[in-house]
């Protein structure tokens, strides 16, 4: 099944530059649901941003999406490091994804309930940017231990980039860019819908149902750092 999803998806990245587009999108969106490394990132920013208690779907959106870039931004930076190392783009080694799986450990153990953590900023304004800088710099985090299976998914379309990017230049970045908004659009929906689902069952970070969520999503948390200790 997954394979027959990929072969017809790499062909469609070879066909007119309309398809090819949609098709990336498409590649984004799959990356994160067919990925067991990837998968992790949703109980994760469901967890942060149950964490934050009562919030607006605004901020709830901009949690998720600072979570998403930062998860990119990691990935574009590891990806040009190894590369120009002549490693396989995104391999960080297993001494990478073991600094993840500490960092999934403490997140998971804090969403029981076991270790506490400050989410608030540290700055003056407090509670106005609680969870923003977190959740960027969980993203970074993040994004270390995805850096393998990222350029795995991203593979097919690298191919053609990189084949194409000396001749049609906006066509290249253009399938990366939509592959990236595909990738995210996926951790800002599950991010901003729990927050709606939160609002319309009237629960806080206290309520009964938004802690037995938070506990779903740490226990979630460390089946995926025991993951990434498992294939490092």
């Amino acid at each position: 099944m997954i394979l027959e999803i990929f072969n017809r998806l790499t062909s469609a990245l070879n066909s007119t530059p309309e398809i090819a587009i949609i098709s990336a999108f498409v590649w984004g969106v799959l990356s994160i649901i067919l990925s067991p490394c990837h998968l992790a990132s949703i109980p994760l920013i469901v967890g942060f941003i149950d964490e934050q208690g009562k919030i607006s779907t605004k901020r709830a959106f901009f949690i998720s999406l600072l979570f998403g870039l930062g998860i990119l931004i990691t990935i574009a930076t590891i990806g040009v490091i190894t590369g120009l190392f002549g490693r396989i783009m995104g391999d960080v080694g297993k001494y990478g994804n073991y600094f993840v799986s500490v960092i999934f450990f403490v997140v998971g153990l804090h969403l029981l309930g076991i270790i506490p953590l400050n989410f608030k900023s540290a700055t003056a304004s407090g509670y106005k940017n609680k969870g923003l800088i977190a959740s960027f710099i969980l993203g970074l985090v993040f994004g270390i231990a995805l850096g393998p299976c990222t350029f795995a998914y991203m593979a097919p379309m690298l191919g053609i980039v990189f084949k194409t990017a000396s001749t049609n230049l906006f066509f290249a970045v253009s399938l990366i860019f939509f592959y990236a908004v595909g990738h995210c659009s996926v951790i800002i929906f599950a991010g901003t819908f729990a927050e709606i689902i939160q609002h319309y069952l009237n629960w806080n970070e206290k309520s009964k149902g938004a802690v037995i969520l938070k506990k779903i999503c740490g226990v979630l948390v460390i089946s995926g750092g025991i993951y990434l200790l498992y294939i490092g």
